[in-house]
């Protein structure tokens, strides 16, 4: 591995594992943990790009455009949290455009049957009326009595499972994935530059 693709791998982990321990003690990711990180992404990407290629750069601008923007969509219209947005918008910023495509693909699968498995065991053990309490809010209330508008805190108990802890996960699987793939390119588009492909001795 490289110089770059140590600090990329170091960087990620630490960043996520804290990332994993905040969002489930507190069901919050805090800015001075995901505004540094997002700083530090750039600073490593212009680095990078100034020894290895401007391609860097372009690849941590469309990784944050994919990952920043398709949290933020679904955070505006109620999907998510403020700091599952900046959490995925600091994290593309290190990976970059495939990587990102990647995470997400992959963290989307996890929360898909983590979900269906929960689902399954709730309705096996609470029931069908119990389930739909505790994870759909119909916004339904007692004869009588005013509707109470859902607030930010009743959708977080409402959730199935943290963001932080899918992401992380399929962080860790993508970037196990990559490993053999790991070059000076890691975090722009992952591939291995032409000098850098062994090319076989002459009779062989």
């Amino acid at each position: 591995m490289t110089p770059g693709s140590i600090i990329l791998v170091v960087a990620v982990s630490i960043f996520t594992v804290a990332a994993m321990v905040w969002d489930v003690r507190f069901k919050k990711i805090p800015n001075k943990l995901t505004i540094p990180m997002f700083f530090a992404g750039w600073v490593f990407q212009i680095a990078m790009s100034v020894m290895y290629g401007w391609q860097h750069l372009g690849s941590a601008a469309l990784g944050f455009l994919v990952g920043f923007g398709v949290l933020f969509v679904l955070w505006f219209i109620g999907g998510g949290g403020g700091g599952d947005v900046k959490l995925m918008g600091a994290l593309s910023v290190w990976l970059g455009f495939r990587l990102t495509l990647w995470v997400m693909l992959v963290s989307t699968v996890i929360v898909l049957v983590v979900t269906i498995f929960v689902m399954v065991w709730s309705l096996s053990s609470r029931g069908l009326k119990r389930t739909k309490k505790q994870y759909l809010g119909t916004g339904k209330t007692s004869a009588g009595k005013k509707p109470v508008r859902e607030t930010s805190d009743d959708k977080l108990n409402r959730r199935v499972m943290t963001y932080a802890g899918p992401v992380g996960l399929a962080t860790w699987l993508v970037l196990a994935w990559s490993y053999p793939q790991f070059t000076s390119n890691v975090g722009a588009d992952e591939v291995a530059p032409p000098e850098a492909v062994t090319q076989p001795a002459e009779g062989e």
